[in-house]
């Protein structure tokens, strides 16, 4: 004996199973995208790392980076500000510190380190020669990018002598007797060197060539770490100043943090996200462009009702000029059938012809057909009437 399962089945011919079912697929796409949404604010919220990949940046672990001078420095109780406008370096320094500027790469203003002549700090120029010329007078000059061999310090100054060695590919040139140039090569003169150091109104000035003793890559190289280590490490507080390509130069925004400071870096990156996703839902659900679909109708709807359907509305709009060219182009087509002529068939041609048959003339079968509008009631049920009298005679003809 077989048993019977009977499914419940509710009043309009569906099971629970099916209504789930078609639930379901209606409501798949809509939740996919919101679960992918919150993946993504997850992975948002997750705790940024605390490095960056930007050459010469105190939290960059690159090859280009300067991480390890920082951490070193750190760890000898040096503080650190990292800052990359010049309305923020000016607002970090502190008497009694230093300031660091680490590249030019992003200089297009001198309003960007004009300012560093006014503090009250000691400067460190590397790869800045734009910098060294206006605040130092100490000029540049580019080897073709490959290390010199080590060259012995060939001056007094004791970061100089205290690294013993160092290998740079950048040469600075001196103006003045009084700047002090370490580092030449054999075939230099006294005043070129990798590293050079003057004091300008007070404020002492350390300028280096070339930016390769930061790098991790490099700093363990003879002796890029003792000669890095002493010239940033002079104070407690180290202003490290890396320009951004952003940075205008101007006090804007100098007062406190804008919208951008605000908020988290990646909501930039959010945002791009949800305006993808929102396109996405726009072309997915949007209406699409195509043929026509038919369908049935749900009544049948007779030709005489539609007609006087449509006749009531011109009536009620008193579109006479409508109904007239209607009335006229039916006429029009069911004569030039009635004598033989092709639908395509001009105006002159049609009327000669069911003048010719009517026995009517010329200009009043144009008139009849072709002429101005109705302007009321009784205009536009005489037109009827005349119409019907000459479609009469076609068909007698």
């Amino acid at each position: 004996m077989t048993t019977t399962t009977h499914v419940p089945v509710v009043g309009d011919g569906t099971t629970a199973r099916s209504r789930a079912t078609s639930r379901w697929r209606r409501w798949r796409g809509p939740i996919a995208i919101l679960s992918l949404l919150c993946v993504v604010g997850l992975l948002a919220a997750l705790p940024e790392p605390r490095t960056s990949s930007v050459p010469l940046a105190p939290d960059s672990t690159a090859t280009t980076g300067a991480r390890a001078v920082a951490q070193i420095l750190e760890g000898q109780g040096v503080e650190i500000t990292f800052v990359r406008r010049a309305a923020a370096a000016r607002a970090a320094v502190t008497p009694g510190s230093t300031v660091l500027l680490a590249g030019e790469r992003n200089l297009f203003d001198q309003s960007q380190f004009d300012f560093l002549a006014d503090v009250d700090a000691d400067l460190v120029l590397v790869d800045a020669s734009w910098a060294a010329s206006v605040l130092a007078g100490v000029d540049s000059s580019w080897s073709d990018g490959s290390a010199s061999a080590d060259v012995a310090p060939g001056c007094d100054d004791p970061d100089a002598v205290a690294a013993g060695a160092l290998r740079a590919t950048g040469r600075l040139i001196a103006s003045t007797p009084d700047t002090v140039v370490c580092f030449r090569g054999p075939d230099e003169s006294a005043d070129q060197g990798a590293y050079a150091v003057r004091t300008v109104d007070g404020q002492r000035i350390a300028m280096l060539a070339d930016a390769t003793p930061l790098t991790n890559a490099h700093l363990a190289d003879t002796g890029n770490a003792a000669l890095v280590l002493r010239m940033l490490g002079r104070h407690d507080h180290l202003v490290w100043y890396l320009p951004s390509p952003y940075d205008t130069g101007s006090d804007e925004g100098a007062g406190g943090p804008g919208l951008g400071d605000l908020v988290p870096p990646v909501v930039g990156v959010l945002a791009l996200q949800l305006l993808l996703v929102v396109l996405v839902v726009a072309i997915w659900r949007g209406r699409r462009l195509g043929r026509l679909v038919t369908e049935p109708m749900p009544v049948v709807v007779p030709a005489a009702e539609a007609t006087r359907g449509r006749g009531r509305l011109y009536r009620r709009s008193r579109s006479f000029g409508h109904a007239a060219a209607a009335l006229r182009a039916g006429a029009a087509s069911r004569g030039a059938r009635r004598l033989g002529l092709p639908a395509s068939t001009p105006a002159p041609q049609l009327i000669d012809a069911v003048a010719l048959a009517t026995g009517r003339r010329i200009p009043d079968v144009a008139a009849l057909f072709y002429g101005p509008p109705p302007t009321d009631d009784s205009a536009l049920a005489r037109l009827a009437r005349d119409l019907d009298d000459i479609e009469s005679e076609v068909q007698s003809s």
